[in-house]
């Protein structure tokens, strides 16, 4: 069967953009894995935070808002520091001046029971929430087949070729056709890109380690997600009484199915424990993910100015389901020749920037 757009990658882009355009387009969905988002989707540590990316990324987080508003529950973020981190807080809070973004500075103790007396330095936003990302993802999935769409799973994109301006597409799941191929394969984006002869762009990909532990005492109730200032680790709270806990590691890795290092996890304890005087009783689960990212940092949103029909829906890295709703809005606007949406600047996000 014949469609007019292929998307290769069933996480949250690739599923956002078919729910996007499904009703405008006949749409394939490919996905390589047995079930949708796997690798990267599926390990998010499910937060919606404004300053996360940064001021290229917080256009995006910000206008996303209100379509995940029904998967958000609050949370709030607390970014503490030491008194050698004051430049660090002080350049963040300039980052974001005039922004819209509500940032305050606080008292970090006021918030953190038992931290220690050395972070003396926090800066609260209070917008951030938790993130039902299963749920997200699943409704995307459910939208896009309601709109018509195919999707095809244990279909990983083997070849493409394209003549008379059409994709021909080769998987295990057998051959189809495409007018437009959109790459939105994650850490595989760059080999997708070669498998159908496209130049990448240099989207790498990364390893983030999560550990789930079991402290003493327990996270206690209205705990905001932690973040050290310096980006050496993140936490926070989880059902009954237990914390999510990160060393903010990056990782560079080919893609794979990520899988946690002991040394990592151990790091993360190490710099957990020298933030707050808590006792780690045991880790719980431990899990890794990736994270791929353009060589700017910023995610690639439009046809490659190099292959016609050819759709780059990548580089998103951590911060791909925050900006979900408003990342497939401007990807499906850019496909089918609409305008862009929320005020955002396309250009930002342009494939003809990476040299």
């Amino acid at each position: 069967m014949r469609y007019e757009v292929a998307i290769v990658g069933a996480g949250i882009a690739g599923a956002s953009l078919a729910a996007a355009i499904g009703a405008r387009a006949r749409v394939l969905l490919l996905e390589a894995e047995v079930h949708p988002g796997y690798h990267a989707t599926g390990r998010s540590a499910a937060f919606w935070s404004e300053t996360y990316g940064g001021p290229a990324i917080q256009p995006l987080t910000t206008a996303s808002g209100r379509a995940l508003a029904p998967y958000l529950q609050p949370l709030g973020s607390l970014h503490i520091g030491r008194a050698a981190d004051a430049p660090a807080i002080d350049a963040f809070l300039a980052e974001f001046a005039g922004s819209g973004v509500s940032l305050d500075r606080v008292d970090p103790a006021a918030l953190v029971p038992g931290l220690r007396p050395d972070w003396t330095l926090g800066v609260l936003e209070p917008s951030c929430a938790y993130i039902d990302v299963a749920r997200l993802h699943a409704d995307a999935l459910a939208a896009a087949r309601r709109s018509g769409t195919t999707l095809v799973t244990d279909a990983g994109l083997q070849a493409a070729t394209r003549t008379n301006g059409r994709w021909h597409i080769d998987t295990p799941a057998g051959r189809f056709e495409a007018d437009i191929l959109v790459d939105a394969a994650g850490a595989w984006a760059d080999a997708i890109a070669t498998r159908a002869g496209v130049r990448p762009i240099g989207i790498r990909a990364y390893r983030r380690t999560v550990a789930q532990l079991r402290t003493v005492p327990g996270a206690p109730a209205g705990l905001p997600m932690v973040a050290d200032i310096a980006g050496r680790f993140y936490f926070k709270p989880e059902a009954g009484g237990r914390l999510w806990l990160s060393p903010h590691d990056e990782t560079l890795t080919d893609p794979c199915d990520a899988a946690p290092e002991e040394l990592d996890v151990a790091l993360a304890i190490d710099r957990f424990e020298g933030a707050v005087d808590w006792r780690v009783e045991a880790v719980e689960r431990r899990w890794a993910g990736l994270r791929s990212f353009a060589p700017d940092r910023r995610p690639v949103y439009g046809f490659a100015p190099d292959t016609p029909g050819f759709f780059w829906c990548a580089g998103q890295g951590g911060f791909g389901i925050q900006t979900a709703p408003a990342a497939a809005a401007l990807a499906a606007a850019l496909l089918l020749g609409e305008g862009v949406p929320h005020g955002l600047d396309a250009e930002l996000y342009a494939p003809g920037r990476i040299p």
